[in-house]
This record gives C-alpha cells, structure tokens and sequence, in this order.
C-alpha cells in the first residue's frame, strides 16, 4: 500500500462541515478550562488547533471523544449529536484518536495491537469465537489481512511479531495512528503526533499526515505545539487561549492575528 503524499490539497466546500462543535464547555470547580468553543471543521481539510500550554487543547479533545463530560454545548458528526455518548459509542461514529502520552499495550505485538483497534468492525459473538465458527475464522483472517496492510502503510511491517514498548518514540507514534485508521474512522484526531521528534521526523511525520488523508479519504483534527508544523499542514486553524477561540482561519490570517501574537508572545 502506497501513501499519496502530494502537496494538493482537496478542494474544500464551505457547505460540507462534517464535524461542527457548538459552545462546548467545561468547569472543573471553579476553573473554566474549556469557554464556549464553537467551530466545524470541513470535509476532507486538515484542521489544526493551537493554543499555548494549558489552553484548553486536550481538554477540548477529550470533550470531543467522551473521554471528560461536557457541562454545557453540542459536539456532532454529520448532523448526528455525540454529547452524551460514551467513547466507544463515539468512536463507532467515526471519530478515531491518538493521545498526547501514548497509549499502546506494549506488551502486545505491533500487529496484535492494530487488530484490537478493529473491535469495533466485528461482529462474530463470543461463542463464535469459543468454538471457531466458519464465520469467526473468515472474519480474523479479514482483521489480520487489514493489520497487515496498516502496518505496511506506517512502515512497520517487518516488526509485526515485535512488542510495541521495544519501538523508538516515532515509531510508537506512527503505530498508534495504523491503531486510530482500524477504526476505519471518519475524522481523526491526532494528539501531539509530532511531540519528542527532531525536525527530520517533523517533516516526514507531516508528509506521512497528507498521505494518510489522501489515501484514506479522511478529515483530520490535529493538536501540535509546533507551529511551523501546523503553518504548513493545516487548511486552517483555530487557536485557543485560557481556554477561549480568539481566532480562526487559514494559517496566513492566524499568525497575523494580534490576539495570537499576544497569547504566544506577551503583550
């Protein structure tokens, strides 16, 4: 399987908001960490969400998935409400994540660890599986054969038989990614993906994002710390401060924006 990693971004129509966010918020006691966000994101676009340290990114994130109850707000996926749900519930929905601390069960192999993120697409029972029914065994050769691709897509292909915790940082990055793209998602959130990489993964983790995009035919949410990351990924951006949006748009509007330069730099 071959990643399209062209520069060509798909055209986006303004009409087509897949993933719309209304007045999400959240108090924990008396802090707000999370003020009426309110933003979509469009079919197909990479979607960044910047903020400086303790903005509000991950919370919002875990808002978004099920992980931390919303106090007040809406979050949907083509017109269908996901407040409320819990995250596998979310996550059968279409919305696949990754974390900003890595969540792998390392003491799994690297194939073993992708063939759990299709539990969602199964559908043999647990009496099927006791008793290898004819339908549960055509159906685990479907989850290995799928694994087996997502690992050659992430590169990972000649470690499948290794453990997960043996792999370096990026390498566990671009597993738990092949994880999330199990879930045959329809948007997928990344996390930090670019956290603890030097500037030549940053780069090959961006062209590695648009090849997944493009070949899977996918909206992605990505929080990063890295701006220029972003700059150069993102279709647009929204960033957040003490928990509030103070802006919104192509990357060439956000970082002109006085409250941006303001949050990143000080008045």
């Amino acid at each position: 399987m071959t990643l399209q990693t062209s520069d060509l971004r798909p055209q986006i129509s303004e009409k087509t908001a897949l993933l719309e966010a209304r007045g999400l918020t959240r108090r924990f006691g008396g802090l707000m960490a999370v003020n009426n966000v309110s933003f979509s994101v469009q079919e197909g676009e990479i979607f960044g969400l910047i903020g400086p340290n303790g903005a509000g990114k991950t919370t919002l994130f875990n808002l978004m998935t099920g992980l931390t109850p919303v106090s007040s707000g809406t979050l949907a996926l083509n017109g269908e409400t996901l407040t409320g749900l819990p995250p596998f519930k979310i996550a059968t929905r279409g919305l696949g994540r990754t974390f900003q601390n890595i969540r792998l069960f390392k003491e799994l192999s690297a194939l073993e660890n992708v063939k759990i993120g299709q539990h969602t697409q199964t559908s043999s029972g647990l009496w099927s599986g006791i008793f290898s029914s004819g339908r549960a065994r055509a159906e685990e050769k479907q989850v290995e054969k799928k694994a087996w691709e997502l690992l050659e897509l992430t590169g990972l292909a000649d470690r499948a038989g290794e453990s997960a915790g043996n792999f370096s940082y990026g390498d566990q990055r671009r597993l738990e990614i092949a994880r999330a793209l199990a879930l045959e998602p329809k948007i997928l959130l990344l996390d930090e993906p670019a956290a603890g990489m030097n500037t030549g993964e940053k780069g090959a983790l961006t062209e590695f994002i648009r090849g997944v995009r493009n070949q899977f035919d996918l909206t992605v949410l990505i929080i990063e710390h890295h701006v220029p990351l972003v700059m150069n990924l993102c279709d647009r951006i929204a960033v957040l401060n003490f928990g509030e949006l103070i802006a919104l748009g192509e990357p060439h509007q956000v970082q002109r924006d006085p409250k941006v330069i303001e949050a990143y730099l000080g008045a």
